[in-house]
């Protein structure tokens, strides 16, 4: 019974953000936790959301086979401390953020503006994603940092196979 309520709250959930919030979401599109989205995102296919909060007015594009844990939050617009006043003045900064396809984000991770992140890239659980991370990455960390890499042959082999979530 729990599992049925839980699938039944996710499509609810989906139908919800995919008719008041953002049209592109598609179908393969499920969202299992609280999202907050500025509109301006661009989704791929077979995207799984299990809670996201976009803040900013900037641009967010998930590739395909996306997945996250709760508590992704993405930054996109920030104050301007090099302007005319301190500690900041009224100037908004927007940067856009790039996620690649079968990207896997842990719980509570942040992700600033301006960073690109790779494909197939994984996040670990309550990292800081300051500046752009390269393809089949692991990192870790606040500020994120690579400490290792996926296996090239294996990843790309899984991936021709189709072999997806």
């Amino acid at each position: 019974m729990k599992k049925l309520l839980k699938k039944i709250f996710s499509k609810l959930l989906t139908f919800f953000y995919s008719i008041t919030k953002n049209s592109s979401i598609n179908k393969k599109c499920v969202i299992n936790g609280f999202c907050k989205f500025n509109g301006k995102e661009v989704f791929g296919d077979n995207i799984n959301f299990n809670g996201c909060k976009i803040f900013g007015n900037g641009k967010v594009y998930f590739g395909d086979n996306f997945h996250s844990a709760e508590g992704l939050k993405i930054i996109t617009s920030f104050h301007n401390y090099k302007g005319e006043k301190v500690p900041y003045d009224e100037t908004i900064i927007t940067k856009d953020v790039n996620i690649g396809e079968n990207v896997w984000i842990g719980m509570d991770v942040i992700i600033l503006g301006g960073v690109s992140i790779g494909e197939g890239v994984i996040i670990q659980a309550g990292s800081v994603v300051v500046k752009s991370i390269p393809p089949l990455s692991i990192v870790g960390g606040s500020p994120a940092n690579v400490f290792s890499k996926r296996d090239e042959v294996h990843y790309y082999k899984l991936k021709q196979d189709n072999r997806t979530l």
